[in-house]
């Protein structure tokens, strides 16, 4: 193309591709094909040549039907996959000409609105109608932008490893036989009845008169997200606070770009399975207690009965572990499935002729009795142990370890479910596809609310209400929490007697409103409600210790609960019944009112006794499977939490509230200064959440209010942790350092920190993803009258120039803010233009401005040196790792001339210099009167380049005082004229030569400068410059000469022992030295030694070998 000629539309949309695909160059099609041929060659059909082909070769050989039933069965993952790089595809179907400009219109007008999942949508829409060219010109641009798109990248891993047997694999579930009549009649009953029982849904409530609702399924069932991944399967806090914690990170951080959401109907004979076998799969859906896997499990039977999803499993048989427990006897399969489905009778055996279309679903495995190691090798020598024939009597828990390895009925498919802390147990299992849920996402919050209210107008201000509310609104990820809230929320948006007001904050005040209700609207039928929950509250708390939720009727008659009493609807509010399985069992609604039940008996007990003792003890277990309790302790010690419960149970002791006011205060204040170590910060924030949940104004004050620095550094943050941080920094008056930095802290989290940030005068947030949204927030806390950050570190923050204008607004009124940390963000030239702006307002006080790794050009270099030019505060400036060049320093240099700049500390590191621009640096240097420290280094400045500059260096009136020119390349050749300016330069105090190549010869000459009385020289680098033995006594000798050398480094050159006894003297004749660097050199460990007994020689000396 002639230079300077505009290119054409198509070569436009070629280089659009280009740069799309970051350069990577696949040619996919075979050499000399036709792209438009029908390919049906031999070539094509040939899939069986190499069993794992490349992904190029794969599709090169696929042909037409073949490719279509690959896109076809990778649809959905792909719909999800394509979403990061859409455009890119569409951009190479429409160079390719099979889409029309229109057609890539509509997909990239989809993408600019942020409709990607729409977008990618209608793109495999398009191409599926397109035909087979289309399809394999999608599936070329996959595999160029395969590396910048994880998703994508997994598809075609798994195809890749996969090879031929990917077609295989996709007819699994074809072939099945046909049902005889007998086994559809059959079918037809088992359907129907599984239809019955799971068709409505049972929801508590607390009304007397309607104690349970029962609703249809599919009126009442909110979607949950799940992902086609288990994240971490070891869990050291409470299991719930843990997952809340990490979930906002992973929902916002990895479901767009890495995660992929799986239907229910795709956890079997899908593209997601892990491992593609013919004698069945195995699926694992984890989720923590209260996410809905029961549930689910429950839609996926009544889906199945009514013949919406799995056709080609002919019967289902779902059981629940907790029902299998009442089993404690051997039994074989046959019997097992008779005792749930007792109408298959004698026809069982007809049936395991056909494994492949049988589906077993166990749920909540973490509730079964009996462990399953499938670690244990013995299960495959031990007959007792290894059950393989249906009709095998052995324990419940050898039919449900062989069912799922494969072992009996190979060829059938099996679904478990757990809690995470239970998942261990599955790790070395034959598991196909492992899920989890992750609960609501998104608009799915809301939807739960309006299924949950009939009232529309209610469930909208029940659900604000939340919305508003961060702790709560963080909660609603699980349904559980969803119904705890409209349960307990409900009421205060439908009866007038209550006020707005009074509607609870804190975790601990909407557990209190949810007992509250329970007790007003069974109070006539209750003699001593104080002591039955103080009863259940001793069984719930040793549960909770325990790790133990399903309790028997032994159990209630330990702690005096008589059975009878769940003839009471209190009680059975509180404890569910389940006689399912003819074996009586109460679980607590959710674990959480089993803790909150735990924490209330401690304030209902007349004796209280080591309360202090218990808390602590509670406190230290490392699990934390207290830590919900001990946020609910510490919320019962508030008025407000406490009050509405007295009403029926009477005063809480007054002795208890004291004693534990006094264990937050003692724990508070022993955490306070502990936050060197993740655990200790972890502590305080726990003890953070005490604060909150007490609500206590005095007690916060008393222990946080004279607190003057707050580190949570590289602790991950939610927004829950934001919003109490930010009601322990409200009570704060002295604070003056808060260090955020590297706590995953987004928008949301930022927003809860709002209203307290223009509190602290040192505020660290580097390294977190506020993005720009984030940087309006800040901007509030600069324009508040009373802000008195100083110090403000926004590095690495994914900031662009979309956030500078707020920027600018800013520091145009701020008058405290003097020091600005940008770097390690995408401010571009753009955003900087706009920020010199602010910088030449005379109102702007910064004084020192850190933009490196900005991706900054030379383009921005006229406006920087305006602002140089101008501003009177700025004296500190890092411009390193950018592209400014020699054209932007040359600039700049203008700047640096000019008599009003006031610049002393300028960072160019990493700009792509060359010698070009020296010139105007040396000429800045010998003018400007402020600047006393310059870093050149990773540039290539070459020997010329210094040789201009050491003519600055001799000036009498260059006031340099630090010097960086290690990684520039530097030989021999210039050292003569360094020599010369270190004998002359009265300023310069600390020069950095390391990573060139000055050698022996070189650092011979810059020695004999060394020797020189007038040369100032403290620190002098010369790391990795190929130095040996050869130039270590002219060095040492000039250094012994110099009084004034403070540190010296010479690490990774080629001393050897012969140089220790010239070193050895050095350090104990240069009596100014302080620390001298000589690590990675070739010392024996006997010369290593010799050196390091020297670090006694004086105080404070540090020697490093």
């Amino acid at each position: 193309m002639a230079e300077g000629s505009d290119p054409t539309p198509s070569t436009r949309v070629k280089m659009d591709v280009e740069s799309q695909n970051q350069g990577t160059s696949v040619n996919i099609m075979a050499e000399g094909s036709n792209r438009g041929e029908c390919s049906t060659s031999p070539k094509r059909m040939r899939l069986d040549t190499d069993p794992n082909p490349t992904i190029p070769e794969f599709l090169t050989n696929c042909d037409e039907y073949q490719l279509f039933k690959l896109t076809k069965f990778y649809r959905d993952r792909l719909e999800q996959a394509m979403e990061g790089g859409v455009d890119g595809v569409s951009l190479s179907l429409t160079y390719e000409r099979i889409f029309s400009g229109q057609e890539h219109g509509k997909v990239t007008e989809l993408v600019d609105k942020g409709n990607r999942a729409d977008s990618s949508k209608l793109l495999l829409s398009l191409v599926m109608g397109k035909g087979s060219r289309a399809r394999r010109v999608m599936w070329e641009s996959f595999v160029r932008m395969r590396h910048g798109v994880p998703k994508l990248d997994k598809i075609l891993k798994e195809i890749q490893e996969l090879g031929a047997d990917s077609f295989d694999y996709m007819d699994i579930a074809r072939g099945l036989s046909e049902l005889s009549s007998n086994l559809k009649d059959l079918q037809q009953k088992h359907k129907e009845t599984l239809r019955v029982q799971t068709e409505t849904l049972r929801v508590n409530t607390i009304l007397i008169k309607e104690k349970v609702k029962i609703f249809q399924l599919v009126d009442r069932y909110a979607e949950l997200t799940v992902i086609s991944h288990v994240r971490d399967r070891t869990l050291v806090e409470h299991e719930l606070l843990a997952r809340g914690r990490d979930h906002e990170e992973w929902r916002e951080k990895h479901l767009r770009r890495e995660l992929e959401k799986i239907r229910t109907d795709q956890l079997f004979q899908s593209s997601f399975s892990q491992r593609k076998s013919k004698s069945g799969n195995s699926a694992a859906v984890s989720g923590v207690p209260g996410i809905g896997k029961t549930t689910m499990v429950q839609k996926i039977v009544y889906d199945w009965a009514t013949g919406k999803i799995y056709p080609h499993f002919q019967f289902v048989f779902s059981f629940k572990f907790r029902d299998l427990n009442a089993i404690n006897c051997r039994i074989n399969l046959r019997n097992l499935i008779l005792f749930f489905y007792p109408y298959f009778g004698n026809i069982l055996g007809e049936i395991w002729k056909n494994p492949e279309g049988l589906l077993f679903i166990f749920d909540g495995l973490d509730e079964f009795k009996d462990t399953i190691d499938f670690a244990d090798n013995r299960r495959n020598t031990e007959p007792q142990s290894m059950c393989t024939d249906p009709e095998f009597r052995c324990k419940v828990s050898d039919i449900v370890y062989s069912l799922i390895q494969h072992k009996l009925l190979p060829g059938c498919s099996v679904l478990v479910t757990s809690r995470p802390t239970a998942l261990h147990l599955l790790e070395k299992a034959e598991i196909s596809v492992w899920a989890e849920i992750l609960g609501f996402v998104g608009d799915e919050r809301k939807e739960y609310f309006n299924k949950f209210f009939e009232d529309q107008a209610v469930a909208a201000a029940v659900f604000k209400h939340v919305e508003e509310n961060e702790i709560l609104y963080t909660m609603c990820y699980n349904p559980s929490y969803c119904w705890i809230l409209a349960l307990s929320l409900g009421p205060f948006f439908t009866q007038r007697d209550r006020k707005q007001q009074q509607v609870p904050k804190t975790i601990t005040q909407l557990y209190s409103y949810y007992i509250y209700n329970i007790l007003k609207n069974h109070s006539r039928e209750i003699e001593n409600p104080r002591d039955v929950l103080l009863k259940l509250g001793e069984m719930a708390y040793t549960g909770v210790s325990q790790k133990k939720i399903v309790f028997g009727n032994a159990d209630l008659i330990e702690y005096n609960l008589q059975p009878s009493q769940f003839l009471s609807g209190f009680l059975m509010e509180l404890l569910e019944r389940d006689d399912s399985a003819q074996c009586v069992v109460y679980t607590f609604p959710h674990l959480t009112i089993q803790e909150f039940v735990s924490a209330l008996a401690q304030f209902l007990t007349p004796d209280p006794g080591e309360i202090g003792k218990l808390l602590s003890e509670a406190h230290s277990e490392a699990d934390g499977r207290f830590e919900i309790f001990l946020h609910f302790v510490a919320g019962l010690s508030s008025p407000q939490s406490a009050r509405p419960l007295e009403e029926f149970l009477g005063p809480f002791f007054h002795q208890t509230t004291c004693r534990v006011i006094d264990w937050v205060k003692e724990k508070v204040e022993g955490q306070i200064g502990d936050t060197q170590t993740e655990t200790g910060k972890r502590n305080l924030l726990n003890t953070f959440h005490y604060l909150f949940e007490s609500q206590n104004k005095a007690l916060a004050q008393n222990t946080v209010g004279s607190v003057k620095t707050l580190s949570f550094n590289a602790l991950g943050l939610t927004p829950i942790d934001c919003a109490v941080l930010s009601h322990v920094i409200g009570l704060c008056d002295t604070i003056k350092h808060l260090d955020l930095q590297g706590c995953f802290i987004r928008c949301e989290g930022l927003q809860r920190l709002g209203p307290v940030l223009h509190k602290c005068q040192e505020l660290s947030l580097g390294a977190n993803e506020v993005g720009d949204s984030g940087v309006k927030v800040l901007s509030a806390a600069l324009k508040n009258p009373e802000c008195k950050i100083q110090k403000l570190h926004l590095w690495g923050n994914h900031l662009t120039d979309s956030c500078a204008e707020d920027l600018v607004s800013a520091l145009s009124t701020n008058r405290s803010l003097i020091d600005l940390n940008l770097g390690n963000n995408k401010l571009g030239d753009s955003g900087v233009k706009r920020l010199s702006v602010a910088l030449r307002n005379p109102d702007c006080k910064i004084q020192k401005l850190g933009l490196w790794d900005n991706a900054l050009t030379d383009s921005c270099a006229e406006d920087l040196a305006s602002a140089l030019s101008t501003n009177r505060s700025l004296i500190d400036l890092n411009l390193g790792n950018n592209k400014l060049g020699d054209s932007g320093v040359k600039r700049l240099s203008v700047a640096l001339r000019n008599p009003d700049c006031k610049i002393q500390t300028l960072d160019l590191w990493g700009n792509a210099l060359t010698d070009s621009c020296a010139e105007d640096l040396a000429s800045a240097l010998s003018t400007n009167r402020s600047l006393i420290d310059l870093n050149l280094g990773n540039n290539k400045l070459g020997d010329s380049g210094v040789k201009r500059l050491s003519v600055a260096l001799r000036n009498p009136d260059c006031k340099i005082q630090k010097l960086g020119l290690g990684y520039n390349a530097l030989t021999d050749s210039c050292t003569e004229d360094l020599a010369s300016a270190l004998s002359t330069n009265r300023s310069l105090i600390d020069l950095n030569l390391g990573n060139n190549k000055l050698g022996d010869s070189g650092v011979k000459r810059l020695s004999v400068a060394l020797r020189n009385p007038d040369c100032k020289i403290q620190k002098l680098h010369l790391y990795r410059n190929a130095l040996t033995d050869s130039c270590a006594e002219d060095l040492v000798s000039a250094l012994c000469t110099n009084q004034s050398l403070r540190g010296l480094n010479l690490e990774l050159n080629s001393f050897t022992d012969q140089s220790v006894p010239a070193l050895r003297h050095l350090i104990l004749t240069c009596r100014s030295l302080e620390w001298i660097e000589l690590e990675r050199n070739q010392f024996s460990s006997n010369g290593e030694r010799h050196l390091e007994s020297l670090r006694e020689s004086r105080p404070g000396l540090r020697v490093r070998v």
